[in-house]
């Protein structure tokens, strides 16, 4: 392992924004803040969930942008995570927090109708393994155990085969209602959140001349 990657775990477990809870005491003690996140925040502001959300880029951008909810980043990488939470400790970001877990797990760290809004932004498209897809119906029923009541989930990548798998083969058939829909973002007129900031895969993805796809959609 390299040294850089064992100073940054050594510095996560500083992190006040950081919250890494393991598979076995998430069985015998469950997680403290599941139901309670608006005492960790400090008001009962709507909370966005970023699935998947790497280095934590986005869900910090969004956060700038929007000081008036809470954001919290997912992703199984520590050396990942490290980046986002020490970035919102730097400037003092009060409604930015990260959990470290699989995605798996995640309707452990929140109560029913806690989260009013997800993000997935650029997840492995799984080609070959559809029910590891973070859009697939595993997934959706999970995150329905802690999704307020229409409440939005956002999917932007750059693969057309998980954008067609998500609104042919699981939108449609279950008949959620389905806010916006394209192939490709930047070449639409559309002026929503999904434009206003771009995570460090979508610039890489944009200069290489791939389009960008994006639905929003709601599952209840």
């Amino acid at each position: 392992m390299g040294h850089h990657k064992l100073e940054r775990f050594a510095e996560n477990l500083t992190f006040d924004n950081l919250f890494q809870v393991s598979y076995a005491m998430l069985q015998e003690d469950g997680f403290d803040k599941k139901g309670k996140w608006c005492d960790y925040f400090g008001n009962g502001n709507p909370i966005t969930l970023e699935l998947g959300c790497g280095k934590g880029d986005y869900t910090v951008a969004l956060a700038r942008l929007h000081p008036d909810r809470n954001f919290i980043g997912v992703d199984i990488k520590g050396a990942r995570l490290w980046r986002g939470a020490k970035t919102a400790t730097e400037e003092k970001m009060g409604n930015v927090a990260f959990i470290r877990t699989r995605i798996e797990m995640i309707d452990r760290f929140f109560a029913l109708g806690e989260v009013g809004e997800i993000w997935i932004t650029f997840p492995d498209p799984q080609p070959k393994k559809p029910g590891k897809r973070l859009v697939s119906p595993r997934f959706l029923e999970c995150y329905s155990h802690f999704l307020a009541q229409g409440s939005p989930i956002h999917l932007k990548t750059d693969s057309q085969e998980l954008h067609e798998y998500a609104l042919e083969e699981v939108i449609k058939p279950n008949g959620y209602p389905l806010e916006y829909a394209t192939n490709d973002l930047y070449n639409t007129d559309y002026e929503g959140e999904a434009k206003l900031t771009q995570t460090f895969y979508e610039k890489m993805f944009l200069a290489e001349g791939k389009p960008i796809t994006y639905l929003k959609f709601r599952i209840n």
